[in-house]
């Protein structure tokens, strides 16, 4: 999200197989460091579990490389998530990094609310953004200022060839944050200027006399 007030620390919730909420995140990232002018020019620290590398596999760098991200990734793969959480602190300390990502499957134990504070405090005081990604995750008790919820959406029509894919595109859910109302959108990272778009959902419902002449609603750009 292209925000710049974003808080150093935010998680999102997704299916390990879809990677949903990897691209939301990626998308993310791009805007923040852009809106940065040049700060994030570091490497990206990117620390998995095992169950999390097994479920949704390895960052592909060459999918990375076409949202935008130009920095090298270190990759950290750990076993479980008590190790996850500690290689997160640990590069939260260094401030050439340009941000953080880790990925923890499930709820485990060690994924407690204390450990969600060490990493908003450390962040917060470092100035290193970090993203939390919960791959097949349920919502528990997080100090997380925003916190996600991503599905994929269809594609946009491929204004080159009617038969390939689009731009990815996600359903975002935003089920907690503490700057503005939680809401859901339809989002789309647009890579030449670097931003996340937001549209408003739309929901469906019985059309009555009269719905066509309202205004359709625009996307809105985050930042």
């Amino acid at each position: 999200m292209s925000d710049p007030a974003l808080p150093p620390y935010a998680e999102a919730f997704s299916n390990a197989r879809d990677g949903a909420g990897t691209g939301l995140v990626l998308a993310q990232i791009d805007a923040v460091l852009s809106a940065r002018k040049g700060q994030g020019d570091g490497p990206i620290l990117w620390v998995q579990d095992r169950r999390a590398m097994q479920e949704a596999g390895l960052p592909c760098l060459r999918g990375i490389a076409e949202t935008g991200l130009t920095m090298p990734i270190l990759r950290v793969g750990v076993r479980g998530a008590a190790e996850a959480l500690w290689a997160m602190e640990e590069g939260l300390e260094c401030v050439a990094l340009s941000a953080v990502v880790g990925e923890v499957w499930g709820n485990p134990k060690a994924l407690d609310f204390t450990a969600t504070k060490r990493l908003s405090l450390r962040a917060a005081r470092t100035g290193v953004p970090v993203w939390l990604l919960r791959q097949d995750a349920v919502a528990d008790l997080s100090v997380a200022p925003d916190r996600w919820r991503v599905v994929p959406s269809p594609s946009p029509v491929n204004s080159l060839d009617a038969q390939a894919p689009g731009a990815p595109r996600w359903m975002a859910e935003l089920f907690r944050t503490r700057r503005r109302a939680p809401g859901r959108w339809v989002a789309t990272h647009d890579r030449a200027t670097h931003r996340l778009d937001l549209a408003a959902a739309v929901s469906d419902g019985t059309v009555g006399t009269g719905a066509g002449d309202a205004p359709r609603p625009r996307p809105r750009a985050v930042g």
